[in-house]
């Protein structure tokens, strides 16, 4: 299964990431959007099922909302508000920019929605991707990793290069841990 957010351009990196499927499955958007758009969505044909790969996208996996610094440039935004309180909004985990949110307001949404909707995929043996951005991954990897909101501000994630966590029972492992592990279910996140 793979969960994205409702930014095209998410959508875009799973969609380009299946391309390199080893089972050739074909991604279906499902829209949950109103009951006609759920209708429009379903598929009904067996063959077809077996041959795709449901796609759910969610808001709460967007980018974090930058408020009145919305489509400015890093000089723009500098100019207008000042570098060092520029740098504030952007690095620090609960001072959100004018109107916007904080890595923190962002993190209650992103992680609500995984715990709500993904993690029970994993806890049933499901792999799952999520492609999102980097604020709303860096939250999910904050509470798998259980990181404080120190180290979450830090942490740099690479665009289009995705990451491996392999769930079992309920429990995270990271690459050391992967070691003589039965995999139970794997999820890869890739932001965009």
């Amino acid at each position: 299964m793979i969960y994205t957010s409702a930014l095209i351009r998410a959508q875009m990196t799973a969609m380009l990431a299946m391309t390199q499927h080893r089972r050739k499955k074909v991604p279906i958007i499902l829209h949950n959007e109103s009951e006609q758009a759920r209708e429009w969505s379903q598929i009904f044909s067996e063959d077809t099922k077996k041959q795709s790969i449901p796609v759910v996208t969610a808001w709460q996996l967007n980018e974090r909302m930058y408020g009145e610094l919305q489509g400015l440039n890093k000089q723009e935004t500098a100019d207008r508000f000042g570098k060092e309180k520029v740098h504030e909004w952007r690095r620090s985990y609960d001072i959100p920019p004018p109107n916007g949110e904080s890595l923190e307001m962002c993190a209650e949404r992103a992680v609500a929605y995984f715990k709500d909707h993904i993690e029970p995929q994993l806890l049933s043996g499901k792999n799952v991707m999520i492609a999102a951005h980097g604020n709303s991954l860096r939250s999910i990897i904050m509470y798998l990793d259980k990181l404080t909101s120190q180290e979450v501000i830090n942490l740099e994630l690479s665009t289009g290069i995705p990451m491996l966590y392999i769930s079992k029972g309920g429990n995270s492992l990271g690459e050391e841990a992967l070691q003589d592990q039965p995999r139970l279910a794997c999820m890869h996140i890739l932001g965009d």
